[in-house]
């Protein structure tokens, strides 16, 4: 697995959505960017991208998976400090 294919999995289950991937192996850390998480908790939207994922945890093929998942607003705002 890479961060491609993690990518493309998300981006896939998740219309609508920009992720950015890092991580090799079985290790990956995801940031996910779309307008379906406003409103959400961050444990809500941590929900929605780890269940595109099960298969892959489920197998093994993804050990270690870390989430950030933000409005664009959000991410706006946290990029613009």
């Amino acid at each position: 697995m890479d961060s491609a294919q993690v990518k493309h999995i998300i981006e896939q289950q998740l219309n609508g959505t920009e992720v950015i991937p890092s991580g090799e192996g079985c290790s990956f850390q995801v940031t996910v960017i779309g307008d379906l998480f406003a409103g959400l908790t961050p444990v809500k939207k941590q929900q929605l991208v780890y269940g595109c994922l099960t298969d892959q945890i489920a197998d093994g093929s993804i050990h270690a998976l870390g989430i950030k998942a933000y409005t664009p607003d959000q991410w706006q705002r946290i990029n613009a400090q």
